[in-house]
């Protein structure tokens, strides 16, 4: 079944510069945070999402794109891709698959909708953590990141057993928090 956002593909397909200055305004925030995030600049973005929306105009005019998921996930991900390749290219940073690989198919679709639910849990991840008080924040941070925990009880000037025990009781209340939310967004 075709989604409603595929009104952005006919928009790119019949030149409709209002709803192709929609995209921009909705989505080029997000593809500049992810670029400038790994190593590149405000320009770089703006080439990179000109390249995408070039390459989704191809895939709709030669193959009859049809989206089934989401257009921002979708777009995102051949960013992504298309910025991996140009960091590998300048040999900045290696790279795991050539932007030839994102080809218009249920795969394609359902990789943009995975990672749109990977994104949402991350969110729900933080804004939970964010709720725990401070000495649990604390805790989880310094475990959750590595490290000897005997270290990390002296650290905080704690026994051991002590960390052992709160950062099961912070665990516990976390995953609490982020099965409920997670159960709201199903």
């Amino acid at each position: 079944m075709t989604h409603p956002d595929q009104r952005y593909v006919t928009a790119l397909l019949s030149n409709d510069t209002l709803v192709v200055k929609e995209i921009y305004q909705k989505y080029s925030g997000n593809i500049k945070r992810y670029i400038v995030a790994n190593s590149g600049s405000e320009d770089d973005a703006a080439d990179i999402m000109q390249e995408a929306l070039i390459d989704i105009y191809r895939q709709a005019s030669e193959q009859q794109l049809q989206l089934t998921c989401p257009f921002e996930p979708y777009l995102l991900l051949i960013c992504k891709r298309k910025w991996l390749n140009n960091l590998k290219k300048s040999g900045r940073q290696p790279v795991t698959k050539e932007l030839d690989d994102v080809s218009v198919g249920e795969d394609v679709f359902a990789l943009a909708e995975q990672m749109q639910q990977q994104d949402h849990r991350m969110k729900v991840f933080l804004e939970c953590f964010e709720q725990l008080g401070s000495s649990c924040k604390e805790i989880l941070k310094r475990c959750l990141g590595g490290g000897d925990q005997e270290s990390i009880a002296a650290s905080l000037q704690i026994t051991y057993g002590y960390l052992r025990k709160k950062k099961a009781e912070c665990m516990a209340s976390l995953t609490k928090n982020i099965q409920s939310q997670l159960s709201k967004w199903q």
